[in-house]
């Protein structure tokens, strides 16, 4: 395309004339130099970059993400998001045991390729720059944050819990179905959180996105995701997570919350996070508070795959069924 017409495209598309000098980028390696109103050309394709995409945890935007740019494709307008190549390495720990966690793009080509027809995963497929670096054109995703979702509701938990709280389950059910499937393909997520999970638009079905991150355990291959699913549980059945600092603001008033909670009803991997939601919130079912125990300090037996956790989910999704 030469730049006569890459000049009419970005006009078309971005509403907007790009003033003074194009810039073409072929080798995305220097990610920090990519700016907006530059275009990447990848693979004979056109994108045209809008900015970054911001570190959406907590429900915030808040630091750029140099390495994910926000782009239009200029053959059709379509909004995309490009992952460049960006390598991290991190040590997580779940009780006193390291875990070695680490980006690797090749892994998140590879699911996207694996999950090309599983509605429940982001669309998108990988190319090379010119210095053979393994970017993801990624399909934007129009729609709601599951953490920003659950975190704006209106109701009260008892409320939410009866309400709600059943149909949200449904729906966190199928994307822990979808874990099981990739965790069936030999794969894993490797940054399961609740800024994880988009509710789309229209469909309101809710896509896993962002699988970049994986992880060292031998012992358990798939525990980091299992424990990644136990917290959005923990968010989702509490409507937030429930703090040991500010517990007395969701009890009843007069009543010092701490002095029911034993250091077993706490999380494993949050240590000031509460696992045993039953104490806090006494109409969740039996059932369900057994899930959510799984993942606590005071565990004796912890799930080792996700067919496990699915089987229990189950018989907590028909506790909650109307009589």
């Amino acid at each position: 395309m030469n730049e006569s017409l890459l000049r009419e495209k970005i006009e078309e598309y971005s509403r907007f004339p790009l003033r003074g000098q194009l810039n073409i980028v072929t080798d995305t390696t220097e990610f920090m130099n990519i700016q907006a109103d530059d275009v990447l050309e990848l693979a004979g394709n056109y994108y045209l970059v809008r900015g970054e995409e911001t570190e959406g945890r907590f429900g915030l935007d808040g630091e750029p993400k140099f390495w994910v740019k926000k782009a239009i494709d200029l053959a059709d307008g379509s909004h995309k998001i490009i992952k460049l190549v960006f390598h991290e390495s991190f040590t997580m720990r779940i009780g006193s045991l390291p875990i070695k966690c680490f980006r690797s793009p090749v892994k998140e080509g590879r699911i996207l390729e694996k999950t090309r027809d599983d509605p429940y995963f982001m669309k998108g497929f990988t190319i090379e720059d010119s210095s053979g670096n393994c970017i993801r054109i990624i399909d934007k995703i129009q729609g709601t944050r599951f953490y920003d979702y659950i975190n704006n509701l209106a109701q009260d938990h008892e409320q939410y819990f009866h309400e709600h709280f059943p149909e949200v389950l449904q729906n966190v059910i199928q994307c822990v179905e979808a874990i099981h499937r990739l965790h069936q393909a030999g794969e894993v997520h490797g940054d399961i959180r609740n800024d994880h999970i988009f509710i789309e638009r229209g469909s309101r079905r809710y896509i896993w996105i962002d699988f970049d991150y994986t992880y060292e355990w031998a012992e358990n291959p798939f525990g980091v995701d299992l424990y990644g699913l136990g917290n959005i549980l923990l968010f989702t059945v509490g409507k937030g997570f429930h703090n040991i600092p500010d517990l007395n603001a969701c009890g009843p008033p007069g009543i010092e919350m701490r002095s029911c909670l034993a250091p077993g009803d706490l999380s494993l991997f949050f240590k000031h996070r509460v696992a045993n939601l039953q104490k806090l919130f006494p109409y969740i079912p039996n059932s369900l508070n057994h899930v959510l125990l799984h993942f606590s300090q005071g565990a004796e037996v912890f799930y080792e795959t996700s067919d496990e956790l699915l089987h229990d989910l189950r018989v907590c999704e028909s506790d909650l069924l109307p009589c």
